[in-house]
């Protein structure tokens, strides 16, 4: 459900679509809202006109907004680490697997503003608290693959015995979590791969 695929009529699609496309719709709509270079809140109201349905129809859907964004968040979670297995599954290289995800993060932000704003919690700011929780997880999930990649590099002598994974991992994600803030306060302008070709190189060397 990439933001890219939102483009839609929403009135023509609510009448052809069955409950369960009713709810991918939904969240279509509210990661293409989510794009908005100014970030406001965004409020089931806005989102029923968007769709135009009433607030009634959306809660047919969803037992509340915070449920919309678990429905992003699983999105998420499951594009994230489909593509670090296959990554994994393709690269026995524990370096390459370290700069493949590292990429793959910065371009699925890229790919997805939208989902960037979650990414970054800026979407989540006044919404229940679980869900920054659930994110919080993610980044710790996404975290413990790059260092698991790089103790893998380790045995394969990519690195020196006495190189620290678990803290090249949080540099990585450090980088990458910037990357994202940068590219949501610029207004989707400064683009997450921008110089990677070379920031790769020296985060991982």
């Amino acid at each position: 459900m990439a933001d890219q695929d939102v483009q839609h009529d929403p009135s023509r699609k609510r009448a052809q679509s069955k409950p369960g496309e009713r709810r991918v719709l939904i969240l279509q709509a509210l990661a293409a809202m989510l794009q908005h270079p100014k970030g406001e809140k965004i409020t089931t109201a806005a989102l029923a006109a968007q769709l135009q349905v009433s607030e009634a129809a959306l809660y047919r859907h969803f037992a509340s907004k915070a449920q919309m964004f678990e429905g992003l968040i699983e999105f998420i979670e499951t594009s994230v680490f489909t593509l670090i297995n296959q990554i994994c599954a393709e690269q026995d290289s524990g370096l390459k697997q370290a700069h493949a995800t590292s990429a793959m993060l910065l371009r699925f932000a890229e790919q997805n503003p939208g989902m960037t704003r979650v990414l970054i919690g800026d979407a989540l700011v006044g919404e229940h608290e679980r869900l920054q929780e659930r994110m919080n997880q993610f980044f710790d999930r996404v975290e413990l693959a790059l260092k698991q990649s790089l103790r893998i590099a380790v045995s394969q002598q990519a690195f020196p015995q006495d190189f620290d994974a678990a803290a090249r991992a949080n540099l990585i994600m450090s980088f990458v979590t910037g990357k994202w803030q940068r590219f949501a306060k610029s207004g989707w302008k400064k683009l997450p791969t921008e110089g990677w070709e070379l920031q790769g190189v020296v985060l991982l060397q």
